[in-house]
């Protein structure tokens, strides 16, 4: 009784712990998605910065966003400018995107996408384009700012387009089922190991007390 009852706990301890996880790593409609940002130039980086919430995507909503690019100490205009984001509490590193000094005479737009299936964030991906005329139009002030040396800092067009993916994760389904598998077998082993303890505990004592029968045990037929 006492091993079914240590037994079932662990298996709702596991389970909660589990549970909590999940909850903590879900999103929901309309929820910030936090993500970082850093720079590189002149073979040198910025520290991962935080970006803050009207910048950053919004789970599951498409929509457009100016981000903040402050002029890095020491920063000459020679040198080209790359910058990094981290997205989600996944963490998912979008590599080095050229935004200064690339080989165009276009304004620079990130266009950034999310694939996402019910509360999970899978996977992000971004590259760098020349930012529409009508944008331009609409932003006038973007186009000055990114084109004078001077003027810091400066802002980029980021898109952020969400895609949903409903078609079934095989390999994410494996790894589901291998933890499951994993736990349960942890689940048994603690079960076995508290039942082998018992049934030994049980054969000491009967031998014990065996032992202590007068006679060695042996009952005499008369």
């Amino acid at each position: 009784m006492a091993t079914t009852r240590s037994t079932r706990m662990v298996s709702l301890l596991i389970i909660w712990c589990l549970s909590w996880i999940s909850c903590i790593m879900a999103y929901r409609p309309g929820d910030v998605v936090p993500m970082s940002k850093m720079g590189q130039y002149h073979s040198s980086r910025t520290v991962w910065l935080d970006m803050i919430g009207r910048q950053c995507p919004i789970f599951g909503v498409n929509r457009e966003v100016l981000i903040r690019i402050e002029k890095p100490t020491g920063y000459t205009g020679a040198d080209p400018y790359k910058i990094s984001f981290q997205v989600g509490r996944e963490k998912y590193i979008i590599p080095w995107l050229l935004l200064i000094n690339r080989k165009s005479s276009e304004v620079p737009m990130i266009d950034v996408h999310l694939r996402y299936s019910g509360s999970d964030l899978h996977g992000v991906t971004a590259k760098v384009l020349d930012m529409p005329h009508h944008y331009v139009e609409i932003h006038p002030d973007i186009s000055k700012q990114f084109w004078d040396a001077q003027q810091w800092p400066k802002h980029v067009l980021v898109r952020y387009t969400w895609e949903e993916q409903s078609e079934i994760d095989v390999a994410g389904g494996f790894y589901v089922l291998f933890g499951s598998g994993l736990m349960l077998s942890f689940i048994l082993a603690i079960y076995v190991l508290q039942s082998s303890r018992d049934k030994l505990a049980r054969f000491v004592r009967e031998t014990v007390a065996e032992s202590s029968l007068p006679g060695g045990g042996v009952a005499k037929v008369e």
